[in-house]
């Protein structure tokens, strides 16, 4: 079982940017693909981007495509969430998810195996 930190969130102006990132512990990094997933109030869980085990495939929700950027450093058991342009509708908890023995990353929230804590993110206008 890995267990996933999220951290990085908080209050920004809309058009600045944040940096989300993701620490994993307890199982081998490398062998999960990735996924952030958002949930506003009164949402359902929301597809956000996700990458393979080793970075090469990359997948973004239409609604993030090209203002967010997903990365992952395997050596340091960390994924990123780089968000740039952000928008007041951007508002969300923002949350990490973990899945094994994938290797194209899942856009489902039900596909994935351990997820973090969360973490808010805030766009004033």
């Amino acid at each position: 079982q890995v267990q996933l930190v999220e951290s990085g969130g908080g209050l920004v102006q809309a058009g600045g940017s944040l940096r989300l990132s993701c620490a994993a512990s307890g199982r081998p990094f490398s062998n999960y693909a990735m996924g952030w997933f958002r949930q506003a109030p009164g949402k359902e869980r929301e597809f956000v981007a996700a990458i393979s085990w080793n970075g090469g495939i990359t997948y973004y929700a239409d609604s993030v495509k090209g203002r967010f950027t997903i990365s992952r450093d395997n050596a340091k058991n960390t994924v990123h969430l780089q968000m740039n342009i952000l928008k007041p509708e951007d508002t969300a908890v923002y949350y990490c998810a973990a899945r094994s023995t994938r290797l194209v990353p899942p856009r489902g929230p039900r596909e994935y195996d351990s997820w973090g804590q969360g973490t808010q993110v805030t766009v004033s206008s």
